[in-house]
């Protein structure tokens, strides 16, 4: 079959509706949508009033949240609800690239687009003017990819800490007419698994383990197993890339086959070997390949070759989304589920939306954003004070999580 150009190809802009009828309305259906789709029965929201008094002070309110779900803008619903206030969501262009209805639906709740293979400044102004005016809360999701991981959090893109200098510098010129500041709130969204783990575990082990011509390991741990299994899948990608399965430690068997992956097109189209995060590695990897694709005027054997270096970088974002020791010691059910989900999904291509869940949303402390960055400091400061927030709240809310008990033979 033919490849398909990148749906990016067609990118317009899509600009947020920003009435409050549609919101509202769409609003009451949320509920029941996450519950028949994602699985989620119920959602506690936990410090709505700190937002609360940024609104009634007038101030612009960038709220942060983590992303380790499709479901979360969803979730997030129920704090909209609490306030009594429809957000604005920054989402990623693709999905907009979806049904006619759905592309309807998210503009109708308040989405806007993204394209994340370039600049948008179109975008990127309508995130400015949104905070600078106050007329709604912003979400913008500081990681810029599902980490599919509730307790990991990928590096924040500085695009967040851009938007909210590049908004507070606007409220500044704008100081005699209003006292109006820009306030950043980390928001940890945390998923609770309350079924049998082992009713729902075993089967889809059970099934990936056929996938890979084994006998199911019945009554091998659930933990063992899934160690096994991640162990077999990444030594088939080393099989296919470096020839042989490697050794040494599941960390540096992830790092060792994600440069294998990302160093030749680096070297070929960014004149060097990145670093930083796999997903900025492979954003910028993207951004060099894509425009000449999308210009449809290269020959097909150029075509092919470019596919298989994004391809390549996919999958190694992909292995870099998988912490080597999540399961490890005792880990709590949600992460056993969680990895189970994605060996699923990775290697059947399916996505898995497994309940009964509860979700829970943590509203952390507002942080103030400086019309300037520190430069004497090495990291972005609002990206560093977003980030130890999040930690914190996903820390403080895994005492929540339920640890995994074998069950007794």
């Amino acid at each position: 079959m033919a490849k398909l150009l990148p749906v990016d190809s067609r990118y317009q802009f899509v600009p947020p509706h920003t009435g409050s009828l549609w919101p509202r309305l769409l609003s009451w259906l949320v509920p029941g949508h996450l519950q028949r789709t994602y699985g989620v029965q119920e959602v506690r929201v936990e410090g709505a009033e700190r937002i609360r008094e940024l609104q009634r002070a007038g101030h612009g309110i960038l709220l942060t949240p983590n992303h380790c779900r499709m479901s979360d803008a969803l979730v997030l619903q129920a704090l909209s609800a609490d306030l009594d206030q429809p957000f604005h969501v920054m989402a990623s262009s693709h999905l907009f690239r979806g049904s006619r209805l759905q592309s309807f639906l998210l503009r109708r709740m308040g989405a806007f687009s993204i394209y994340r293979e370039g600049i948008d400044r179109a975008a990127v102004e309508q995130a400015v003017s949104i905070l600078a005016t106050a007329s709604r809360p912003l979400v913008i999701f500081p990681e810029g990819a599902l980490s599919q991981a509730n307790d990991s959090l990928n590096a924040l893109q500085e695009g967040v800490s851009f938007i909210a200098r590049t908004a507070a510098v606007r409220c500044r010129r704008q100081s005699e007419a209003t006292a109006r500041q820009i306030f950043a709130v980390p928001v940890a969204i945390r998923y609770l698994f309350d079924g049998d783990l082992e009713a729902v575990a075993e089967p889809l082990l059970s099934s990936i383990e056929q996938r890979l011509s084994w006998k199911p390991l019945t009554g091998v741990p659930l933990v063992e197993r899934i160690i096994r299994v991640g162990g077999a899948l990444l030594a088939l990608k080393e099989l296919e890339y470096l020839g042989s399965a490697q050794t040494g430690t599941l960390a540096a068997r992830q790092q060792r086959l994600i440069d294998h992956l990302l160093v030749p097109a680096e070297l070929e189209w960014l004149k060097s070997q990145q670093t930083g995060s796999v997903i900025a590695r492979v954003r910028d990897l993207r951004r060099a390949i894509l425009p000449e694709m999308i210009d449809g005027q290269l020959p097909a054997a150029e075509m092919d070759r470019r596919w298989a270096q994004l391809n390549q970088a996919e999958l190694a974002q992909s292995l870099s989304l998988y912490p080597s020791d999540y399961v490890a010691g005792d880990p709590a059910v949600d992460r056993i589920l969680e990895t189970i989900e994605r060996f699923n999904e990775h290697l059947n291509g399916t996505e898995l939306r497994l309940g009964p869940r509860r979700a829970m949303i943590e509203v952390g402390e507002p942080i103030i954003a400086s019309a300037q960055r520190d430069r004497s400091a090495g990291a972005d400061p609002l990206l560093v004070s977003i980030e130890q927030q999040l930690k914190s709240l996903l820390q403080r809310s895994s005492v929540h999580c339920r640890r995994y008990q074998p069950p007794v033979s």
